[in-house]
C-alpha cells in the first residue's frame, strides 16, 4: 500500500511538474506580439522589434515599469499565475461600409474606403481597446468623421477627377488618424478609396445634365459646320463672279478683235469689187424692210430702187407702185 501511494504521488506529481513545465513557455510566432499579465496587471509585452515611438509612450506613461522584449520564438512565464494575451502584428485592412460624404460644393458622393493599419502598442491596444473588433469600431469612427471633414474642403469635380489632389487628401488623413490612433496603440498606414458613386436618387439628375451638355455640345458642332458652310459658299460664289467676269472680259476682248478683224476683211474685201458688196448690202436691206408682204411707193431714182426696178429706170419717171408678197385684191 506504502508503495502504491508513493507511486501514485510520484505520477501526480510528474503530472503537476509537467504541466507546470509545459505552462511554463508559450511560442511568439511571427506576425504576432504579446502582453504578459500576472493577477490582472501587465508584467511584461513581446515585440518582434520594439519601435522608439512605442518605448516613448510606455516610459513616458504610468506603464513604465512594463518590461519590454522583443524578438519571437519560445518564451517564458510563470506557469498557472501568467496569462498570456496574443495580438497580430501583421497590417490588417479595415474596409469601411459605403457611407455617404457631403463636398464643399454641396454635392451627395458615396464613398467606400479601407484603411491597412498594425497594432504598435499592445499594451496600449489592449488597456484601450482590449482586442480587434474595438479596434475596429474606433477606426471606423475616427475614418468617417476625418473623411467628412477632408471632403467637405473639396468640391465634387476635384474629387472625381484630380488624382493628386485625391492622393494628398488621404496621406493627410492617415498621418492625422495615426496621431489619433496612437492613443490606442494602432499605426494607420494607408487609406485608399476604393469606389466613388453617386447617391441612386442624383443618377436622373446627373444623366439630365449629361443630355443637355451633349446637346449643348451638338448645337456648338451644328453651329460651327453652318457658318463653315456659309464660309465655303460665300468665297465659292466670289470664286464663280471671280471667273465669271475674266471669262466676260476675255470674251468681249475676243469678239472686239473678231470684230475688227471682219471689218478689216470686209473693208479689203469691199475695196477689191465695190459694186458687188453695194448690191449685197442692198439686198440685205431688201430682206430686213419688205417682209412677207408689202406695198411701197418709191420713186425712180431712190437708190432702193436701183436695184428692185432696174437700171434703165430714170429720174423723170413717176413713182412706181410695188407689192411684194402675196395680195388678194
Amino acid at each position: 500500500m506504502k508503495k502504491k501511494a508513493v507511486l501514485a504521488a510520484s505520477v501526480i506529481g510528474g503530472i503537476i511538474l509537467f504541466a507546470a513545465l509545459m505552462n511554463s513557455f508559450f511560442i511568439l510566432n511571427e506576425g504576432e506580439s504579446a502582453i504578459i499579465q500576472r493577477f490582472g496587471r501587465i508584467e511584461s509585452v513581446y515585440v518582434k522589434s520594439v519601435s522608439p515611438d512605442m518605448e516613448g509612450q510606455l516610459r513616458d506613461s504610468d506603464y513604465r515599469y512594463i518590461t519590454i522584449h522583443s524578438g519571437t520564438g519560445l518564451k517564458l512565464k510563470v506557469p498557472f499565475i501568467d496569462t498570456v494575451v496574443k495580438y497580430p502584428s501583421k497590417l490588417m485592412t479595415y474596409d469601411t461600409p459605403p457611407r455617404q460624404v457631403i463636398t464643399s460644393d454641396k454635392k451627395k458622393l458615396m464613398f467606400d474606403n479601407n484603411a491597412q493599419w498594425r497594432i504598435e502598442n499592445p499594451v496600449l491596444f489592449y488597456v484601450a481597446v482590449q482586442n480587434v473588433s474595438n479596434a475596429m469600431d474606433r477606426i471606423d469612427n475616427i475614418l468617417y468623421s476625418r473623411m467628412n471633414d477632408k471632403v467637405g474642403k473639396l468640391d465634387a469635380h476635384t474629387l472625381i477627377t484630380d488624382k493628386t489632389a485625391i492622393e494628398k487628401m488621404l496621406d493627410e488623413l492617415a498621418v492625422e488618424m495615426t496621431a489619433q490612433s496612437k492613443g490606442f496603440g494602432v499605426v494607420v498606414h494607408d487609406i485608399r478609396i476604393k469606389r466613388t458613386d453617386l447617391p441612386q436618387e442624383n443618377y436622373e439628375s446627373i444623366y439630365n445634365r449629361m443630355i443637355t451638355e451633349r446637346n449643348r455640345i451638338a448645337a456648338q458642332y451644328r453651329s460651327e459646320g453652318d457658318e463653315e458652310a456659309i464660309k465655303v459658299r460665300s468665297e465659292t460664289d466670289r470664286r464663280v463672279t471671280v471667273i465669271t467676269s475674266e471669262a466676260m472680259r476675255q470674251a468681249e476682248v475676243l469678239k472686239g478683235e473678231g470684230d475688227a478683224q471682219a471689218a478689216r476683211v470686209f473693208n479689203e474685201v469691199y475695196g477689191r469689187n465695190p459694186e458687188f458688196f453695194e448690191f449685197y448690202n442692198m439686198l440685205q436691206t431688201y430682206r430686213l424692210t419688205l417682209g412677207d408682204s408689202a406695198t411701197l411707193v418709191i420713186p425712180n431714182s431712190s437708190p432702193f430702187a436701183k436695184y428692185l426696178l432696174g437700171a434703165e429706170q430714170t429720174a423723170a419717171a413717176p413713182p412706181q407702185s410695188i407689192t411684194v408678197g402675196n395680195t388678194d385684191d
